[in-house]
């Protein structure tokens, strides 16, 4: 999508001057792309000259401007493909008010045009019908790929408020699964009729499922591999000798005449033996604004909680506490027993996780929140201050997502970093090093920027 407000970049391209882009061929000296159609006159013409460049600057901004005002200087009408694609994107991308009588797909205006509604008015409006929303939803697939599907759709449910419309089992069905989509179905599931329950499901079911076959094999070999460093033994096997740490802890045992060290003591990592090894607990802000975080602490929370040298609890939270430790074998099932929305108690959600550690030594605290704390501040800090004093490591995640740099509380992070608690944000493909450094109580892996 390009930086237009109102108007997306065609996908296929790169970003442009232009400000848009068609779908279907290679790029082009100025940075178009066509659609591959011959259906508008311009386009069609004689090939390699500058008109044909030209033209095509004309056609795609015509497509980013639309039908209404500040679209009749470039002269060129749109006609077949073009014209079905203008009028998907301004159903979504109009400038007028979501009244239902815009050129969405069903409407039955502007068929075969791509002309605005009467008064010249650019306006978008995919109507209040499901079948109409879930016409549209089959448009998009037909002209763009499914990352842009998926902002798109994002789009339409914030832009047109479209959540009633996600409750209906057509809609369900018309969808491209994503995160946000979970997301936003998590957050409607108390007001969704039996009929629509099931369907939401398999959709919430593929999402996870995709979720896992990215993350799940890289997090186990990760932490596996950290579980055995972090089981120190006084005879290590020759593969297992740490050499970094033995050489330090020998130097005084230096023969400078041979120029070597002589190792009385042998430091290594043995392998990590059967039964637990570490007890991980995750506990998670059920808030509005980490939805998509709630959706990946739940795959994480699965797939920790699937290895034996690991003893894994979820709680999650707002301002009451969850404890969703015993649907860990189903993601599916923890998604639908957290409830989105509501405030947030931080020191609550804290205590109750304090209460439930018996190995602080042994013990990994995983808080994944932005910090807008609603309980007492002060006890929050003290409670973390408490649990790094009895050797827990403690671990503040801003949010666990995919969505770039989230809005956080900023005097609570600065807080927690005082205590030797640094808070970040963190991607999903990055929580694996995360966990690992804590396993084996190293620094953790903060990205440069937060």
């Amino acid at each position: 999508m390009t930086g237009t407000p109102d108007a997306p970049a065609m996908p296929g391209t790169s970003d442009t001057p232009d400000g848009a882009a068609a779908t279907g061929t290679s790029d082009t000296p100025d940075g178009a792309a066509a659609t591959g159609t011959s259906d508008t006159p311009d386009v069609a013409a004689a090939t390699g000259g500058p008109g044909t460049h030209a033209a095509e600057r004309l056609r795609r901004w015509r497509l980013v401007l639309g039908a209404g005002s500040g679209s009749d200087g470039t002269g060129c009408e749109l006609s077949g493909t073009d014209a079905d694609m203008d009028r998907t994107l301004q159903a979504l991308y109009g400038s007028g008010p979501p009244d239902g009588s815009g050129t969405g797909p069903g409407s039955g205006q502007g068929q075969g045009s791509g002309q605005a509604r009467a008064g010249g008015r650019r306006a978008g409006g995919l109507g209040a019908s499901a079948p109409q929303v879930a016409r549209w939803l089959g448009d998009i697939r037909t002209y763009f790929p499914s990352s842009v599907v998926q902002v798109m759709q994002r789009d339409a449910i914030e832009r047109l408020d479209l959540s009633a419309l996600m409750l209906e089992p057509e809609m369900l069905e018309a969808v491209e699964p994503d995160v946000h989509l979970v997301g936003t179905l998590l957050s409607l599931k108390a007001a969704m009729p039996e009929t629509s329950k099931e369907t939401a499901r398999t959709v919430v079911r593929k999402v996870v499922a995709d979720l896992e076959k990215r993350l799940a094999a890289r997090t186990r070999s990760t932490l596996t591999g950290a579980l055995d460093r972090s089981a120190k033994v006084r005879r290590p096997r020759h593969r297992d000798i740490d050499w970094d740490r033995t050489i330090r802890a020998n130097l005084k045992n230096y023969l400078p005449e041979h120029g070597t060290v002589v190792p009385e003591r042998l430091i290594g990592h043995g392998r990590a033996a059967r039964g637990v090894k570490k007890d991980v607990v995750l506990c998670v802000d059920q808030s509005g604004s980490m939805a998509a975080s709630v959706v990946h602490a739940s795959v994480f929370g699965a797939v920790l909680a699937s290895m034996r040298s690991l003893n894994t609890r979820l709680v999650v939270f707002d301002t009451s506490v969850v404890d969703l430790t015993d649907e860990l074998d189903d993601p599916v099932d923890v998604l639908f027993g957290a409830r989105l929305g509501g405030g947030t108690d931080i020191n609550r959600a804290l205590a109750y996780c304090q209460s439930r550690i018996s190995r602080p030594a042994e013990t990994i605290v995983v808080l994944i929140s932005d910090l807008y704390e609603g309980g007492i501040r002060d006890e929050m800090l003290k409670r973390v201050a408490q649990m790094k004093a009895a050797g827990v490591q403690f671990v503040a995640l801003l949010a666990l997502s995919d969505e770039g740099a989230p809005a956080y509380d900023r005097s609570h992070a600065s807080a927690l970093a005082a205590l030797g608690v640094p808070a970040f944000a963190c991607t999903p493909d990055h929580f694996p090093e995360v966990m690992a450094a804590a396993v084996e109580k190293r620094p953790l892996p903060v990205p440069d920027e937060v």
